[in-house]
């Protein structure tokens, strides 16, 4: 009798642990996969939905049948952006406010930050990245594989050749830890594409995936293969026909992987993120008709093309939603939408679940562009007002779209040290109203010191000459700080 009962208890606490264990996979099964991609220095003008010169198919179809995020900000540049998407702070809070990461620099995100990926895991997600990671490398620790990765293919640092994947001369590309040099003479775009088809087609179904794509297409040195510049004939400029190339080649780099979402039925519980670490550099991008570009606290080089885009997840797509949305509300969004809970976190971002999923208005009201260090110049949005104090930048603009780059119209007009635009109604940044609302200024200026008071030191070592690829066998790697 003793022995049944023992035996029925078994028996009890086995159902038990399978049915967990099957409550455990459903529920994993549930939550949405995410593809989180980032164009590098692509600009507000140089996507199809925006210019119909641009021949971006996959991109536009996947823009328009989801919600194209007509206020979306970004960063200046690139480092201090993939900062907010992997932390979820504002670059002026972890020391990454001023510039990018030069390659030989010990500059890096701060290894005490949760990373995006890192809590996803916690949730159940395989996380993989697949491209350019730019948020330092000098120790093992600082790199994607340490920082919540599963998988990591591609390089560490802010530039190279897209055939021999080398940065001054010297070799930048990964699989996991080791040097991959499979990718030699490859595009890097297919390169990604491939890696990132892989990793599809050999996920676990049973658990949600987050894919961080972010491409090296479209940053400089401008290089695609003849097949994509051939397509845009009627371009004069030979940088410009070449970076239009370039932006082709990502959108069919887009539709390979999401062809294969769709045909492995992944896409059904799906969100895809698109969206531009900073706008477009002057001398091949177009910002038209935004002001300035990249580098730049101006419109043209904050103000990011982006989409969501999900077949089943969205209750109102096919859509442009002007809401304020800023690169670090998508770590407390993305979180939120697979099923965590991102209200207690010490971070910058606002969840915008009700504005990604259902249309709802914006929660965000407010955000500094930055707040740089080096050359001061800082600026703030308060609704429809942008306060710009000290620098922002070059206000170079461009007359057209579909320009050739010999016709720039470089603005030298010598600047105020105190601006005010409403970007609503001005949203070219062309009518500074600052001198007619001196009450307004102030109390931005005020807003504009609350923030200033909150900022860490910028990072700016000097470059290291430990970091030599002479002695690591030819390949930035890291070990040397």
């Amino acid at each position: 009798m003793y022995r049944c009962y023992f035996i029925n208890m078994e028996l009890s606490v086995v159902l038990a642990i399978i049915v967990a264990l099957c409550l455990k996979i459903s529920t994993a099964a549930d939550k949405p996969h995410i593809v989180f991609i980032v164009a590098d220095d692509l600009g507000w003008n140089d996507v199809g939905w925006v210019n119909p010169d641009i021949k971006t198919p996959t991109l536009d179809r996947l823009a328009h049948g989801g919600v194209i995020l007509n206020s979306s900000y970004v960063q200046p540049l690139c480092t201090p952006s993939r900062n907010c998407f992997m932390s979820g702070k504002f670059p002026y809070h972890t020391g990454l406010q001023d510039g990018p990461i030069l390659i030989d620099q010990p500059k890096y995100m701060p290894a005490n930050l949760t990373t995006i990926p890192q809590r996803l895991k916690t949730l159940g997600y395989d996380t993989h990245m697949v491209g350019k990671w730019h948020l330092g490398f000098c120790d093992w620790k600082y790199t994607p594989t340490y920082r919540g990765f599963d998988t990591f293919m591609g390089y560490y640092g802010g530039k190279e050749d897209y055939f021999t994947h080398e940065e001054n001369n010297n070799y930048d590309f990964r699989n996991m830890t080791d040097v991959y040099k499979g990718a030699q003479g490859e595009y890097s775009t297919n390169v990604f594409a491939k890696r990132a088809i892989d990793i599809i087609m050999n996920h676990d179904k049973s658990k949600p995936m987050y894919l961080y794509l972010p491409f090296q297409a479209v940053h400089f040195p401008v290089q695609v293969p003849a097949e994509y510049s051939d397509r845009y004939s009627h371009i004069q400029d030979l940088n410009r026909k070449v970076y239009s190339g370039m932006v082709s080649a990502m959108d069919d780099a887009v539709y390979n992987i999401t062809t294969v979402l769709d045909d492995l039925g992944l896409m059904d519980n799906l969100l895809l993120v698109f969206t531009t670490d900073n706008g477009g550099p002057s001398r091949v991008a177009s910002n038209w008709p935004l002001r300035g570009g990249k580098g730049t606290l101006w419109e043209g080089g904050t103000r990011g093309a982006g989409f969501v885009y999900s077949k089943t997840l969205m209750k109102k797509k096919g859509y442009t939603h002007p809401g304020l949305f800023h690169a670090v509300d998508w770590y407390p969004t993305l979180l939120d939408i697979a099923g965590g809970d991102s209200s207690q976190l010490d971070i910058d971002g606002l969840s915008q679940v009700d504005m990604i999923l259902n249309g709802d208005s914006s929660v965000r009201n407010q955000f500094v562009y930055n707040i740089n260090g080096d050359h001061y110049g800082a600026a703030l949005r308060w609704g429809d007002l942008k306060l710009i104090v000290g620098d922002p930048g070059n206000s170079g603009r461009h007359p057209r779209p579909g320009f050739d780059l010999d016709v720039t119209i470089m603005d030298d007009t010598p600047l105020p040290s105190i601006m005010l635009y409403n970007i609503s109604t001005d949203p070219t940044e062309h009518q500074d109203i600052s001198k007619d609302n001196p009450d307004l200024v102030n109390f931005l200026l005020q807003m504009l010191a609350l923030e200033n008071g909150t900022r860490v030191p910028a990072m700016d070592p000097p470059s290291d000459p430990r970091s030599n690829p002479v002695n690591f066998n030819g390949s930035w790697s890291p070990g040397w700080c």
